[in-house]
């Protein structure tokens, strides 16, 4: 069990996310920079980012774990399985690219081979699934579209929606949406 799983004081709670968020400011501009660099950021000395994580590659994973149960979180907030289809692709949209604004370097990491991400992961897109599902049967999505296909489409949408460090995530997530559900072309399709 690491140190970032088993339960904390609240006052080392603090401390270790006050070292997860230098860290993600730190690498996603600098991604070699040294555990001497984050702890600098953080306002902590080296020894308390040693004393929390035992390597650079232990941190990283820690990072990918936090910014993992964060999507999780993100999805979670948007109730994918009660809400109106259109209102829950939205919100967990706008949700999601908080997330990946936020945590962009810990996300990129966060397909990891550590199980516990792997989980979340295969968890979400099982939420994902059901709601392409119920936004199809409620006419959100065309009853022809394939929502696998739909679903991918849409997580290519959301990762280059990402790239847009300084982006507003509920103008971008209105942009996803839009794009989605009525494409980028000026007249009807081919099919």
């Amino acid at each position: 069990m690491t140190e970032t799983t088993r339960p904390l004081r609240s006052d080392a709670e603090r401390t270790v996310r006050t070292i997860l968020e230098a860290a993600e400011r730190v690498l996603s501009r600098n991604p070699a920079a040294s555990m001497e660099q984050i702890a600098e950021a953080a306002g902590v000395a080296r020894t308390t980012v040693h004393r929390r994580f035992a390597s650079r590659e232990a941190l990283v994973d820690a990072m990918a774990a936090w910014a993992t149960r964060r999507f999780a979180e993100a999805i979670d907030a948007a109730r994918p399985d009660t809400a109106p289809p259109l209102v829950a692709l939205y919100q967990a949209t706008a949700n999601v690219l908080r997330v990946k604004l936020d945590w962009g370097f810990a996300m990129s990491r966060a397909l990891s081979d550590d199980p516990e991400v792997a989980r979340v992961h295969a968890d979400v897109d099982v939420r994902c699934e059901r709601l392409f599902r119920r936004a199809q049967e409620a006419g959100v999505l065309r009853g022809d579209v394939d929502p696998l296909w739909a679903r991918r489409v849409y997580y290519a949408l959301c990762h280059e929606a990402s790239q847009e460090r300084d982006g507003d995530p509920e103008a971008l997530a209105t942009r996803v949406v839009d794009t989605l559900l009525r494409g980028v072309g000026a007249g009807p399709g081919l099919a």
